[in-house]
């Protein structure tokens, strides 16, 4: 009898059914091993390590644009102190042209006349002055009505602006002094650098077009150093001019330095600011307190602390650490804002600027008795310094700020306190305008220094030669 073997039927789904559902257990016992759970924390941790230095190595690598600004800083020698990861210029202002030679005028020539337009932020601004420091006409135009509903400059309307008024002003000055136009002046000098670019260029454009038109020397002038020698132009006959070597004090909206002055182009930074300027902190006090900016937080924020106690609301001191001769407000700046915001909130009201008149007085007392205090720190160390290794004893306080009347007491007091001499310019004359402009357009053709009109370069960006 024979045996017919018959192949067993299989249930195919089944099979693989249960095949899956092995392997799942198997699987699952292994990863919920705690050995296996070990090794896969380890792994894991490998993985990041290497995934974290791959990033670490991407981000370490210079990217072109950081090479290149690398060469350039280390090709025209800036200063780290101020560089801001932007590409500058740095200022050297003799290039070898004669201003006799230039303007075909006799060597023997004491008076001369220049024409001076400022245009670097929110004011347009135009003088004629004589190389004796005679102010012979001037004209402003102040643009504050037109920033003050955004709280700041905007630099676009601040553009528009000097583009409408640069004519107007510019002849305003020029019949102010007696004249009808630009070939009645001797030299023209306008500021081309440190500002808003777009705002530095319809004034230098201006300037240009008529040391071109009327075959006149031409000077670019340097913003800060403008704002340094007013103090020394001359405001009489019997006044006594202030002789290099000085220290300057430089406390304006953008800048807070401390700068030894040995000539003309000769400024080197002894000090500056990490971040914010003396300027920034008022102006952003006052928007905190709700005050009007149009004209600058500064002079709002001055006749308000005249009001309040500077005793009454505890503020530190910035930089108390360190021994250099650098500044910072930006600690400030937000101490003073948490202090409002807490006060805001003990009061029931919704922000600071809601705050009674007294408490709002208070604070800005407050702020401006320490933001004093800190630059007069600063100030202190930098002229025991220069006693000591310069024997110089003259300071030169300039500056948006130092039309500030607090600020000017208070280092008037440790000037006496030293035995240092002190010039400052008249408040009108310590904001921008013409006048500066003109003044180191005479300041730097004294030293037989000007520049070429045909080149139409301005400078957001222009920070000093040198750093001590």
């Amino acid at each position: 009898m024979s045996i017919v073997k018959r192949k067993a039927k299989v249930d195919y789904p089944c099979s693989l059914l249960l095949t899956i559902l092995i392997l799942n257990s198997m699987i699952g016992r292994y990863v919920t091993h705690p050995l296996t759970l070990r090794r896969i924390a380890c792994m894991r941790r490998k993985v990041s390590f290497r995934l974290a230095s791959t990033q670490l190595s991407v981000q370490q690598e210079e990217s072109p644009k950081e090479k290149r600004r690398k060469r350039f800083i280390e090709q025209k020698g800036l200063p780290k102190a101020v560089d801001r990861g932007q590409f500058a210029t740095t200022y050297r202002p003799f290039d070898g042209h004669s201003f006799q030679a230039l303007s075909g005028l006799p060597p023997n020539l004491q008076n001369f006349t220049v024409l001076g337009i400022e245009s670097s932020c929110d004011d347009t601004g135009a003088a004629v002055v004589r190389s004796d420091g005679t102010i012979l006409g001037e004209a402003l135009a102040s643009q504050s009505h037109i920033h003050a509903p955004w709280g700041g400059v905007v630099p676009g309307l601040a553009k528009e602006a000097h583009e409408a008024e640069i004519d107007r002003i510019v002849q305003e000055a020029l019949e102010a002094a007696g004249m009808t136009s630009a070939a009645d002046v001797d030299a023209i000098g306008v500021t081309v650098g440190p500002g808003l670019e777009i705002c530095l260029r319809v004034g230098a454009t201006k300037a240009r077009a008529l040391a071109i038109e009327y075959q006149k020397p031409f000077v670019g002038v340097h913003h800060l150093e403008a704002h340094i020698l007013m103090a020394r132009l001359p405001y009489d006959s019997a006044s006594k001019q202030l002789e290099f070597p000085f220290l300057a004090l430089l406390v304006s909206g953008g800048h807070c330095q401390l700068l030894k002055c040995t000539g003309i182009g000769d400024m080197a930074v002894l000090g500056g600011t990490f971040d914010d300027s003396l300027g920034e902190a008022y102006d952003k006090t006052a928007r905190l307190l709700g005050l009007p900016v149009g004209g600058g937080g500064g002079p709002v924020v001055e006749r308000l602390a005249r009001e309040g106690d500077p005793t009454t609301i505890p503020l530190s001191v910035p930089l108390q650490s360190r021994k250099d001769l650098d500044f910072s407000y930006s600690g400030l700046k937000s101490n003073v804002r948490r202090v409002a915001e807490r006060l805001a909130k003990e009061q029931g009201v919704e922000t600071p600027a809601d705050l009674s008149h007294s408490i709002k007085a208070n604070i800005a007392a407050s702020f401006q008795h320490v933001a004093i205090q800190h630059v007069e720190q600063r100030l202190r160390r930098a002229m025991i310094l220069l006693e000591e290794k310069e024997n110089i004893r003259s300071l030169a306080l300039v500056g948006g700020v130092a039309a500030n009347q607090v600020l000017r007491t208070r280092i008037e007091g440790l000037c006496r306190k030293r035995s240092w001499d002190l010039w400052i310019p008249p408040p009108r004359l310590c904001t921008d305008q013409g006048t500066m402009s003109a003044w180191a357009a005479v300041e730097r053709m004294r030293v037989q220094s000007t520049d070429d009109p045909t080149i139409p370069d301005v400078y957001a960006r222009y920070p000093f030669a040198q750093k001590l």
